[in-house]
């Protein structure tokens, strides 16, 4: 008896009426009201396609992507060691203990410099400004060159 009114029975509201598929929506034409949104400005590049550009490589970067200037180097240079000069730490500047403590560690030559020499100090400090003068210097140069501030 279950059977027969499982069969026989009828959900109300889908019974008479057919089920369709939903209106496709055309998101590429011109007349919505975002065009912007769905469609991007930039066009794709195939990185395979572009292989022939240099040389039939197939390369993931430019070939100038350091894009290398002495301008950068020179004054980078001249950036770090003017401001590292200036007689800050107990009437010594950076430069000048660095410089010293290598002259002290090339005293007694074929011996290296000991871990807990001030040496390596100096010339951490001295390297790391050096490194992020330069690297700063990069940014902001050619930051400026390629109009991007």
């Amino acid at each position: 008896m279950a059977a027969t009114m499982a069969t026989a029975s009828t959900v109300v509201g889908l019974g008479t009426s057919t089920l369709s598929s939903p209106k496709k929506l055309n998101l590429s034409s011109g007349t919505n009201v975002f065009p912007g949104f769905l469609k991007s400005p930039v066009t794709a590049r195939n990185p395979l396609k572009l292989a022939q550009a240099s040389g039939g490589k197939f390369t993931c970067f430019e070939r100038n992507w350091l894009r290398t200037d002495l301008n950068v180097i020179g004054f980078g240079l001249i950036g770090w060691i003017a401001p590292s000069s200036i007689p800050a730490i107990n009437g010594n500047s950076l430069t000048g203990l660095f410089f010293s403590s290598i002259g002290t560690e090339l005293a007694h030559f074929p011996t290296g410099p000991a871990l807990s020499s001030p040496f390596w100090l100096w010339m951490v400090c001295w390297h790391l400004g050096l490194f992020l003068t330069l690297t700063f210097g990069q940014i902001g140069f050619k930051g400026r060159t390629e109009d991007y501030f």
